[in-house]
């Protein structure tokens, strides 16, 4: 029994890295391999004419911070249309957005569909119905809390200059050093960015939006109808649906947004619940196509996007519900062999987790250094806590499986600009 145990925790082990083992890769090359666009000089990049579009329902508190980060871009102003979507607002979000300068499309009330992709389908269908979407050359999402670096309109016109029709950013965010739960989001976005999806750009693979900070082109909007994908995690899976049809989603690393992270584990164990269910579902509608694509047609692209989709922490979970049942079996038997391979087992497999998050984080916040705004020994505490941060994840793994999930809004009450950000490291802003 002992030996079938260790054989059955080797599998798993074995399993699990052979899965993931192409983002070691990934790794190296983000931190060794040059990017190729750095190398070029492009003398004159075409100027286009961008929407862009903010949901936002009881973003009062907020939205001037974004609204005020884009009048502020080095890009020229008469080529931005901003639209903020109030969507089922109650307080004074609309008004104030009018008042400094956006146009408002305000979507009263509809409390049966709920969500991001409702609104963003909404609000295209009213520019179709005025303007047309073909109006604008692509269109542009961010999330009322966000606030964006002066330069980021013009970064990502350069990168869609170069033929990308979707194109994701750098995401930061506003307030890393509150808690280590802010933490533990700013330091796994930072890591997407910097250590896959850099990684994917330079390998000439697909990225993949994430949340908030991306461009589509009007082209694909048009082919889509507007905006169809209504799961919840509407932006995983249009990024799936997307990459099945064979499209590459570039990523733009001068394009640098900052994002307000949970700060009460409520909050973010609300959000994180409704993101995980919001995976399950966009792998039950789109698995069996990423895995024909990654198997059949040796495509890369699905086979990664499989991957992040994949209900790994199932797997994890698995492993140590297994290694716990022998212990308890061979305590209750009184068989101390058993008990004893299961314990070391259980620890073992908790401690592999462990450090392989820590080492991510470690290497994420050595290779992002100049980005993150947070004292030193804040940033110390919070990498050991950042394993901490995704284990608790696996509860959401499991209750996710059974339990009907709705939107439910996060508060955003941190209004701030990038220079304020910036300044709680005694930096300033990073130079592109």
């Amino acid at each position: 029994m002992g030996a079938f145990i260790k054989l059955l925790n080797f599998t798993l082990l074995s399993f699990f890295n052979c899965c993931y083992a192409y983002q070691f890769v990934y790794l190296l090359v983000s931190l060794l391999r040059k990017d190729p666009t750095d190398q070029k000089e492009i003398h004159e990049v075409p100027m286009h004419h961008f929407a862009v579009l903010i949901p936002a329902r009881n973003e009062e508190a907020v939205i001037s911070g974004l609204l005020g980060s884009l009048e502020q871009q080095t890009y020229p102003s008469e080529l931005v249309d901003v639209y903020v979507i109030a969507d089922n607002c109650t307080d004074r979000t609309a008004e104030l957005s009018a008042r400094l300068g956006a146009f408002v499309i305000e979507r009263c009330f509809d409390h049966t569909r709920v969500g991001k992709g409702y609104a963003l389908d909404y609000a295209l269908k009213q520019i179709d119905a005025e303007k047309g979407i073909s109006h604008y050359d692509a269109f542009l999402f961010f999330d009322a809390d966000n606030v964006l670096d002066s330069g980021y309109l013009a970064a990502i016109n350069r990168t869609y200059t170069q033929g990308y029709d979707i194109i994701t950013s750098y995401r930061n965010s506003k307030n890393y050093d509150t808690n280590w739960i802010s933490a533990g989001y700013a330091l796994w976005f930072l890591r997407e960015s910097r250590l896959l999806n850099e990684a994917r750009m330079k390998l000439g693979t697909s990225c993949a939006i994430s949340g908030t900070g991306f461009l589509i082109s009007s082209k694909i909007l048009l082919k889509d109808r507007g905006w169809k994908y209504t799961l919840l995690t509407e932006d995983i899976e249009f990024s799936t649906d997307h990459i099945i049809q064979g499209h590459k989603i570039g990523y733009c690393k001068a394009a640098i947004l900052y994002d307000e992270q949970p700060i009460t584990f409520r909050a973010s164990w609300n959000q994180r619940l409704r993101w995980t269910k919001g995976f399950y579902q966009v792998f039950l509608k789109y698995g069996k196509k990423l895995c024909k694509g990654a198997a059949i047609e040796q495509n890369l692209q699905c086979y990664d996007m499989l991957m992040v989709i994949a209900p790994a922490m199932l797997v994890t979970l698995i492993s140590l519900l297994t290694n716990l049942f022998f212990d308890i079996f061979g305590f209750l038997t009184r068989n101390l062999y058993i008990s004893q391979t299961a314990t070391i087992a259980f620890i073992g497999c908790l401690l592999n987790i462990y450090i392989s998050l820590f080492l991510f984080g470690a290497i994420t916040l050595l290779a992002e250094q100049k980005r993150i705004y947070c004292s030193k020994p804040k940033q110390i505490l919070y990498l050991f806590t950042f394993p901490i941060f995704i284990f608790t994840y696996i509860p959401m793994a499991v209750i996710a499986l059974k339990k009907n999930i709705t939107w439910k809004h996060i508060p955003h009450t941190i209004l701030c600009t990038p220079d304020q950000i910036c300044k709680k490291k005694n930096t300033k802003v990073t130079e592109q």
